[in-house]
């Protein structure tokens, strides 16, 4: 045949019956709603499956016929009409209705910036971790009834598709999304056009069309550059999430930062809360920075005032994921920034300095444009104050304001369904409700093991099913024999589960340290080739098209589960997203994670594994430090802990490896294969049950934003408020107080003038009298303290009294004079210090200026 094909596609009209599934389609909802999912997937199993559980697009694919006919179903009118029940009732809920006594007003909102946001694969504008976690927390956000918006990108290509060819090489596949298939709306002006922002680039203009997605009751801005008033270099800037170069990198931080502060004022909305989940967005510091700046206030004050309310999250403790520029790559992009406000280009570049390091480093302006800053996990909190100490030098880390907030996951998306009817009969109606409650989770120690163990075999089965499909198609594709398909599959039986499963599933980078179970192949044989106790390890994930260390560790998974002892016993499995994702942590026996010590910020994969009833094996790191309890007679799990610091990186992958070869040998593989007459191992069961009742309460997503708003929301809140009113006064206050005092801190001494006394008896006051050079300050700029507590203790701890001095004169020298009468509560060997650091009654935090001098 010749001539021209036209394609077409022929939508379906949905009967008036059925009108409200576009609604429902419309909002992510459905991503952890599963009695939607299930009427959809009602409607046609095979479409739900070919359109990737996609709602918009199988209602654009479905066929009318069928459409028609089951508007007169009165079996699916009814499961439509419990779902939209619960859709009104949910979107009914006031706000603010689980936050009760927090000081939010009705004109707040917090915007939350972030890179990616991982709601569901219906959606693909997420990479990993960072993106599902962003959104879990607007599901959060959107439960809790916050007042919350969340501004990212709208990615044409998202991340990749990846398949892995015979010999384990990664390739990745791109392709551009349909937007009319995405649950996406362009956001309209008041004239009824789409909206549009533009963002000021070298010797250009670009705009970004604005667009909407619901979720739940919150709101999601994202913005496109494929537009064609744009260039076509131009139009690629939101093209492909974390492709492209440093220019490409830039361009899209600006999009994001710039760009989204520009949206949400076109929108008429003003945040009081900025959350920088991140250091991609933080260049929306900047332009808040530019707005006050225009409008009369001194950068300083600006400054002040913009970081009053602006709470920063960082997530990872590797150099690699923090984004840092070129000076000249700075200068060229904020040189019209720069002229605009009249400041010099070295203001600028000192936002983003470090220590040591000529480049300009995102999370450095994170940090110098936000007053409530966090790490993701207890370790990862002390680990990033170490790490960010340069910006508060003379305070030690341990009190310098950086804190943490343990991550969470978001239990409706990440439970499996086949739990939710258990939970409910033997937790109580209302459960989720009460899921921050470990009280409320003490019924799962009633769910007979019998019935436990059954839904764990049923999620394990369904699991192995989902692996044997997948299985095949890489196997056919890579054009392997039916024969050597047999061998792979022989241990991945639905029909037969009673094999113990352990999953390793995430970003495939070095430090996490996938091939760590290869590192003795004998030992690894001999434990998982017992004929009468076999175990089977999955291993997913992918590594950026650009990390040859991480397409490496690939290749040698796979060169391992090709070696004939471990054939079927070891898969490797292609594809890795939320769908294969949620299958595994909900159908493993075992969550295994050895990352090197402390490079694990948090990590979320272990917490959806035990909240299932999976047995986390892992190094104590992240939030594993906080989950694993050993402190009853039951465990939750297992764990390998970190080698001494002094070892060298041959010695600790030596020693951390023989205790996961030991922990498999003596705890994990006996345990579960010493089965009772019943056909399981009841202490499995036992020890299944704790890990859901002791970390399911704790690792939720509604704990986690529930400590944003106590620790960072709230406050941020009202400081943004308090810096802002009366013409910014108190932020121009404070930024004169602080340059004031930066001039003057170089002279500032301290001298003692009584002598130290070496014994006392219990009940007796200690004279302690301080002669304070304060070079120009007054007594009202600082405080100057003791601290006194047991040899050792070391400041920030918690356990060391702190008692203020009190200026009481002047000196003959001209010298301030500070006296203190301390009488110790304690008997025994003591030790105190004295110390001064700037106070203003206005500073968020008490150490934030970093300048603190010791006695």
């Amino acid at each position: 045949m010749t001539g021209t094909v036209y394609q077409i596609e022929v939508n379906p009209q949905l009967p008036e019956r059925l009108e409200r599934l576009e609604e429902l389609a419309n909002n992510l909802w459905y991503s952890w709603d599963r009695p939607t999912q299930g009427l959809f997937a009602s409607l046609s199993h095979p479409l739900w499956e070919a359109t990737s559980h996609n709602p918009k697009a199988f209602l654009k694919r479905a066929d009318q016929k069928r459409l028609e006919a089951t508007a007169e179903n009165p079996v699916f009118l009814g499961a439509l009409n419990r779902v939209l029940s619960a859709y009104d009732g949910y979107h009914a809920m006031p706000g603010l209705a689980h936050v009760h006594g927090q000081p939010f007003r009705a004109d707040d909102l917090i915007a939350y910036f972030c890179a990616e946001f991982g709601f569901h694969e219906s959606l693909p504008i997420y990479s990993g971790g960072l993106g599902i976690l962003a959104g879990d927390h607007c599901k959060a956000a959107s439960d809790m009834g916050l007042p919350f918006i969340g501004v990212g990108l709208l990615y044409r290509q998202g991340y990749f598709s990846q398949t892995l060819d015979a010999d384990g090489q990664q390739q990745a596949t791109y392709a551009d999304s349909d937007f009319d298939d995405l649950p996406v709306s362009p956001v309209l002006d008041a004239e009824g056009g789409e909206l549009r922002i533009n963002v000021e680039l070298p010797g250009r203009t670009v705009q970004a069309k604005v667009w909407e997605v619901r979720v739940g009751h919150v709101r999601l801005i994202l913005l496109d550059t494929w537009l064609a008033e744009n260039s076509a270099f131009d139009r690629e800037i939101t093209h492909r999430l974390y492709g492209g170069d440093k220019t490409t990198r830039i361009e899209q931080e600006i999009l994001l930062g710039v760009g989204g502060a520009r949206a949400l004022a076109k929108l008429g909305l003003r945040p009081t809360v900025w959350h920088i989940n991140e250091g991609h967005a933080a260049f929306l510091i900047l332009e808040r920075i530019r707005g006050l700046v225009g409008g009369g206030l001194p950068f300083a004050a600006a400054l002040e005032a913009v970081a009053a309310g602006t709470v920063f999250t960082t997530h990872t403790p590797v150099p690699a994921g923090h984004d840092h520029f070129s000076e000249d790559m700075i200068r060229q992009y904020f040189s019209a920034w720069c002229q605009e406000l009249g400041l010099d280009a070295a203001t600028l570049l000192a936002l983003g300095a470090q220590p040591g390091k000529s480049d300009f480093n995102m999370t450095a302006l994170a940090l110098r444009g936000s007053r409530h800053h966090n790490g993701v996990s207890r370790i990862h909190g002390g680990v990033s104050a170490n790490i960010c100490r340069y910006l508060w030098p003379q305070i030690q880390p341990a009190e310098n304001p950086m804190d943490y907030v343990t991550n969470g996951v978001h239990l409706p998306t990440f439970l499996a369904p086949e739990w939710f009817d258990t939970f409910e009969r033997y937790l109580g109606i209302g459960w989720q409700e009460r899921q921050t409650e470990p009280i409320n989770w003490r019924g799962i120690a009633e769910i007979p093991d019998a019935t436990f163990w059954s839904i764990r075999q049923q999620l394990k089965a369904k699991l192995l099913k989902l692996l044997r499909e997948r299985i095949c198609t890489q196997h056919k594709r890579n054009q392997g024999s039916p024969a050597h398909l047999d061998r792979l599959l022989k241990f991945v039986d639905p029909d037969n589960p009673n094999i113990l499963t352990i999953g390793f599933a995430r970003r495939f980078a070095t430090y996490k340290r996938a091939a760590l179970l290869f590192h003795d192949p004998r030992w690894l044989r001999e434990l998982i080739c017992q004929a009468d106790r076999p175990v089977l390890f999955l291993f997913a994930g992918k590594a950026h098209p650009a990390d040859q260390p991480g397409q490496e560790i690939i290749r040698r998974i796979a060169q391992m589960a090709r070696r004939p002892e471990f054939e079927g016993r070891i898969l490797l499995v292609e594809g890795y997203d939320l769908h294969l994702s949620r299958s595994l942590v909900a159908g493993v026996d075992v969550w295994l994670n050895n990352p090197i010590y402390p490079l694990e910020a948090s990590g979320t994969s272990g917490m959806k594994a035990a909240m299932n009833g999976a047995l986390n094996l892992s190094v104590l790191d992240g939030w594993w430090g906080e989950g694993y309890d050993d402190s009853g007679e039951i465990t939750n799990g297992w764990a390998i802990k970190p080698v001494p610091a002094h070892l060298d990186e041959v010695q600790r992958d030596a020693e951390e490896a023989r205790s996961l070869y030991e922990i498999l040998q003596d705890q994990v593989i006996p345990t579960y294969y010493r089965t009772g007459p019943m056909g399981y191992s009841a202490e499995w069961v036992a020890m299944a049950k704790r890990s859901i009742a002791s970390i399911a309460p704790r690792f939720n997503v509604t704990r986690m934003v529930g400590e944003y708003v106590r620790k960072f929301y709230a406050p941020a809140a009202e400081t943004s408020r308090r810096y802002a009113a009366g013409d910014f006064a108190v932020a121009r206050d404070v930024a004169r107080w602080k340059a004031r005092v930066r001039a003057a801190w170089p002279g500032v001494r301290l001298l003692r003038l009584d002598q130290p006394e070496r014994r006392l008896k219990f009940g007796n006051a200690l004279r302690i009298e301080i002669a304070v050079q304060l070079n120009g300050l007054v007594p009202g700029d600082v405080t100057v303290e003791a601290l006194i507590g047991r040899p050792g203790l070391t400041a920030g701890n918690g356990k060391l009294r702190r008692y203020p001095l009190q200026c009481t004169g002047g000196t003959q020298h001209g010298e301030a004079l500070y006296t203190l009468d301390l009488t110790p509560e304690q008997c025994g060997r003591l030790e105190y210090r004295v110390r001064i650091f700037p106070a203003h009654a206005a500073l968020i935090h008490p150490f934030e200026t970093g300048l603190m001098l010791w006695l």
